[in-house]
């Protein structure tokens, strides 16, 4: 058991570099001190920027760095014709009766072009984009969900639009993904928009992840979700040999576009 602070915060420092990420709890049950103190240790390594503070723990410096997050006219010129198969393969998991979220983004985007005009679906959403897709489409139920404008990425966060989930139940989620990494799972670059995130995968009976292979090995500063509490991955093109792993290892299904 460690007690010297300078020691302890010196291995911290060590852990986070070569994992990419460390979480609070595993960090106060190896040191034998409280979760508080490892607060405190963290809040001190950010300052000195070692790490970025995220939810529950802090991810690496190096690894935040490399991944800010592009303007919207970037992302949608960005993998355009992958985005466009992981849509129409998407949208094919969509049965009448069901509801579902569509996360923000532009492979979720993608989703809504495809999705049958079925008056049995009903489709929740915080996107403006999205809903422009969806309004053209005439017999869709559609719940758009209020809140805050983010002008950068078109959508709504804040209290509101997670108080709007709140008692809603819905079959899928198809949750976008900024980064996708075995060791730091589902993360975004925008902290409203992961907790939004988390509220939503609450409200799913099934997460779905949509993303190009561009995501995967990267890390953004909050995390949403773990990669084991994902049920099915849509993608396209080669798939690195860890997410294959992982898939059979914790039970999520890929399908490749």
């Amino acid at each position: 058991m460690i007690r010297d602070t300078s020691e302890r915060r010196q291995l911290i420092s060590t852990l986070v570099k070569e994992r990419g990420s460390v979480q609070v709890a595993p960090l106060a049950a190896r040191f034998g001190v409280s979760m508080q103190t490892i607060r405190k240790d963290l809040r001190f390594l950010a300052q000195r920027g070692v790490m970025e503070r995220s939810y529950g723990g802090a991810i690496s410096a190096e690894a935040v760095n490399v991944t800010a997050e592009p303007p919207v006219e970037v992302k949608r010129s960005s993998h355009t014709d992958e985005k466009v198969r992981i849509g129409k393969l998407a949208a094919a998991m969509v049965a009448p009766g069901e509801s579902i979220v569509l996360d923000s983004g532009t492979t979720t985007l993608q989703i809504a072009r495809f999705l049958p005009d079925d008056e049995d679906i009903t489709v929740l959403t915080n996107d403006i984009d999205i809903l422009t897709v969806l309004a053209a489409k005439e017999r869709l139920n559609i719940v758009m969900l209020g809140g805050m404008l983010r002008r950068k990425n078109r959508a709504f966060y804040g209290a509101q639009t997670v108080a709007a989930l709140e008692d809603l139940r819905v079959d899928k989620l198809f949750l976008g993904v900024d980064g996708l990494d075995i060791a730091c799972g589902v993360t975004t670059h925008y902290e409203p928009e992961a907790m939004l995130n988390r509220k939503m995968v609450e409200a799913a009976r099934e997460v779905i992840a949509v993303t190009d292979g561009s995501k995967f090995g990267r890390v953004c500063l909050h995390r949403i979700i773990d990669i084991e509490e994902i049920d099915h991955l849509v993608t396209e093109g080669a798939v690195p040999e860890d997410i294959r792993a992982a898939a059979d290892r914790l039970g999520f299904r890929i399908h490749n576009a």
